[in-house]
């Protein structure tokens, strides 16, 4: 089977050598994923506004791959303060709210960016 890449256009894809996601088959896996958006971060200081952005980027590149959100089966999400979860899980909660996919929430200690709260990875079975 040859992968199919979805590139979100962000820089780094192309310097660091990665895809935003990446379909083979039947599966697409959804790289490490922050609140940039158009070069700026989304939401600074706002976890809930940070997870929200995440997901929609998430949802864009699932759409992308011929998938949709409901395929989504399992989510990663790194945290830099643990003690914000509940923001954090709200917004994947309102998010995945019929869906509920595994998921784990760690806490790292930190991301590229000291402002990007959460970075969250995804996998979907179509």
């Amino acid at each position: 089977m040859k992968p199919i890449h979805y590139s979100s256009g962000a820089s780094w894809e192309s310097s660091v050598g990665y895809s935003r996601a990446v379909r083979i088959g039947n599966t697409i896996e959804v790289a490490g994923t922050t609140a940039m958006k158009d070069g700026k971060l989304v939401g600074v200081g706002d976890p809930y506004l940070q997870t929200q952005c995440i997901l929609e980027i998430i949802n864009e590149a699932i759409e992308a791959l011929g998938g949709s959100i409901d395929n989504v089966i399992r989510t990663r999400m790194y945290v830099t303060d643990i003690e914000l979860f509940e923001e954090f899980g709200r917004a994947h909660g309102e998010f995945f709210s019929n869906i509920r996919p595994a998921s784990t929430m760690v806490e790292i200690t930190r991301l590229v960016d000291p402002d990007m709260l959460i970075e969250i990875e995804a996998t979907a079975i179509l």
